[in-house]
């Protein structure tokens, strides 16, 4: 019948591709649409167009709190595990020492374990503690979740910068600080720069994990969205999404824009 029809196979695949992209990225279009409807309820066609859901954004202290929760947050998450995956990155791929491949594959592990888990677990663990729940107990569980995918980038970096360069500095007098601070450092910029801005990415993002650690002093953006649409599905929802997008979308692109150009020497 597709013969008859004269219809490819590689047609098909590129039909079924669109429709699942139009699938997926649907409901995300009409969310930033409806985000300058002027009326209460969401009506096609629009009605004109207004920033009113926005200015009522700004107006919002709890979700304003909660932004900079998340900002806070996410900054914080990406300094300790960038800076904690530029150490253990020098030492799994510079050094040799027992344990070396036993201590990579734990710090790695949260990347294969879902993040349900890894949140009840640290919950029990501080439940074990009997510490209560705060903002320091939600960053290490971020830094957590994160320094994988730092890990991995900043690894990824250093196996392709040959030894070489850090032993013409040694031998021309530079000591090992030096020696990383000149040498090895810019070259790992692209990669360092990636880690940053993902894990920050990871972090603003996360909702999942964040539910069985945050407060109600420390709730970050998701978790408001979540409960907000627990009440009620009010138009605001709409134009804080449409932020969330957009500062999800920008801060990847950012991070390979910038990494290339690093990596270009600019």
């Amino acid at each position: 019948m597709i013969r008859r029809l004269g219809i490819s196979g590689w047609s098909l695949i590129r039909l079924y591709t669109i429709l699942v992209y139009i699938f997926m990225f649907a409901p995300i279009a009409v969310v930033v649409i409806l985000s300058f409807n002027p009326q209460q309820f969401g009506s096609f066609p629009l009605s004109g167009f207004s920033l009113r859901w926005y200015a009522k954004l700004a107006q919002n202290q709890t979700i304003v709190l909660a932004f900079k929760n998340s900002l806070l947050l996410g900054s914080l998450t990406a300094l300790i595990s960038t800076t904690v995956g530029i150490l253990a990155a020098l030492a799994f791929v510079r050094y040799d020492f027992p344990g070396k491949n036993t201590l990579n594959t734990l710090l790695l592990a949260p990347i294969m374990i879902p993040e349900v888990i890894l949140g009840v677990a640290l919950l029990l663990f501080i439940r074990w503690l009997q510490q209560p729940k705060s903002f320091i107990m939600l960053l290490i569980g971020h830094v957590v979740i994160t320094l994988p995918y730092v890990l991995l980038v900043v690894q990824a970096r250093l196996v392709g910068i040959q030894r070489v360069y850090e032993e013409a500095a040694l031998s021309l007098g530079a000591n090992a600080l030096q020696t990383f601070r000149e040498v090895t450092l810019p070259l790992l910029a692209p990669a360092i720069m990636a880690g940053v801005l993902f894990s920050f990415t990871i972090s603003f993002d996360d909702v999942t994990a964040t539910l069985f650690w945050a407060t109600a002093q420390s709730q970050t953006v998701p978790v408001k969205i979540l409960g907000m649409l627990r009440n009620s599905i009010s138009p605001e929802i709409n134009a804080l999404g449409t932020v969330m997008i957009i500062l999800t979308l920008t801060t990847p692109l950012l991070a390979g824009y910038l990494s290339r150009r690093f990596a270009r020497g600019g």
